[in-house]
């Protein structure tokens, strides 16, 4: 026996070799495998998985997240399968997992993003550079803690109708390690809402990801027409970020607080 764990679905996954062909079905996790060093063992990833550029050009795709090409997957006989439970279609992976070792992460809180990169370090033999990079997150974590402290924010992910990340995501863990107030903190998940509704619970500040709908400029002008109609007693700003900084969990993480300074200097 290489190696064995239990995922984040409780699902036990056991290797019984170091694996030599790999498929990352999750973009974030493809980034942390070719971080850790896994690029020639990469032989799988989804259309979705962008970072590095490098990594996309060269490695074969199958299809997207929802939509894995199955034969594909299958052709390529893949020693690990890495998926998320939910970016991934979970009738696809069940069928996979008769026939391959799958990984699948489940990924809520900053201390699960890290128990599911020791195990997948576990997996693929690389403990000792994984144990490295949390090391680096966690100082590089503990350098933003709380430093958003007092800011009321919400964190669009979708327009039409407008979609939040609610309570019980991994964004808003991160928004409340930075210690903004998230305003729908108390919906779980990915609550709709309508922008009136979300004014009445003090919102002071609308965060416009950049990804899984691509928020852009014309976004803020159609957001601060809307909001120049409401009758407010304080002005509510509205501002692009960076989808991938927030809702990342693996080697992203390494950049996370360059990013959350630059953001709270042009607040």
């Amino acid at each position: 026996m290489f190696a064995k764990c239990v995922d984040q679905t409780g699902h036990e996954v056991c290797l019984l070799h170091p694996p030599l062909r790999i498929i990352s079905l999750v973009p974030s996790l493809s980034e942390y495998l070719w971080d850790l060093g896994l690029q020639r063992q990469l032989v799988g990833i989804t259309k979705f998985c962008i970072h590095p550029k490098e990594l996309f050009e060269t490695v074969s795709r199958v299809g997207g997240t929802k939509q894995l090409n199955l034969e594909k997957i299958k052709a390529l006989k893949p020693d690990l399968i890495i998926a998320n439970k939910e970016e991934n279609d979970q009738t696809q992976i069940e069928y996979l997992k008769k026939e391959f070792s799958v990984y699948v992460s489940d990924v809520v809180t900053v201390e699960q993003a890290f128990t599911m990169m020791l195990d997948i370090a576990e997996l693929t033999g690389t403990l000792t550079k994984a144990r490295w990079m949390l090391e680096q997150i966690r100082q590089k974590l503990e350098g933003v803690k709380n430093k958003a402290a007092g800011k009321k924010i919400a964190y669009f992910i979708w327009q039409e109708p407008y979609m939040l990340a609610g309570g019980q995501t991994f964004i808003n863990s991160l928004l409340a390690h930075c210690g903004f107030t998230n305003v729908v903190a108390h919906l779980e998940r990915y609550p709709e809402m309508k922008l009136e509704t979300l004014l009445a619970l003090g919102v002071e500040t609308l965060f416009l990801s950049s990804e899984p709908f691509p928020f852009s400029d014309k976004h803020v002008l159609a957001l601060n027409a809307a909001l120049q109609q409401q009758q407010l007693n304080q002005p509510v700003g509205v501002k692009l970020v960076d989808g991938e900084a927030f809702s990342w969990y693996g080697s992203r993480l390494l950049r996370f607080d360059i990013y959350v300074k630059q953001l709270l200097n042009n607040f």
